[in-house]
């Protein structure tokens, strides 16, 4: 499993973003996919999954209407996707596409639940 973030930048409050995964490292995974994100000096959060079989979804609090999870099933590399609007400052931190156990099919806001890690893109939100 190799897990690759991309899309990450620097961005106006306001602005809106798309952040994008792919797995090279299997055909198709059946788990739960979401995204993390840590901050400067900040423990890292939970911001977003989504299940594969009904495309169920999970939002942190903090996102819930701003931002929107997506993924394209039975597509080889296992595509997701971060469409963020409304950017705040506060968004501000490195975020990390995330793949779940194989036995995790629902939309999991546990970190425990990911095993498999991206390396993070950077986004940055100014005021």
């Amino acid at each position: 499993v190799q897990l690759q973030a991309s899309g990450g930048g620097i961005v106006e409050a306001g602005d809106p973003l798309r952040l994008s995964c792919v797995d090279s490292g299997r055909a198709i995974s059946r788990s739960a996919m979401g995204w993390f994100r840590q901050a400067p000096g900040n423990e890292r959060e939970f911001v977003a999954a989504i299940s594969y079989t009904y495309g169920n979804t999970k939002y942190a609090d903090s996102v819930k209407g701003r931002f929107t999870i997506s993924r394209d099933r039975d597509i080889a590399n296992n595509p997701v996707y971060l469409q963020m609007s409304s950017l705040k400052p506060e968004d501000t931190a490195v975020y990390y596409c995330v793949s779940a156990r194989e036995d995790i099919t629902w939309p999991s806001g546990r970190e425990s639940d990911y095993v498999y890690w991206g390396q993070g893109t950077q986004v940055t939100v100014s005021s």
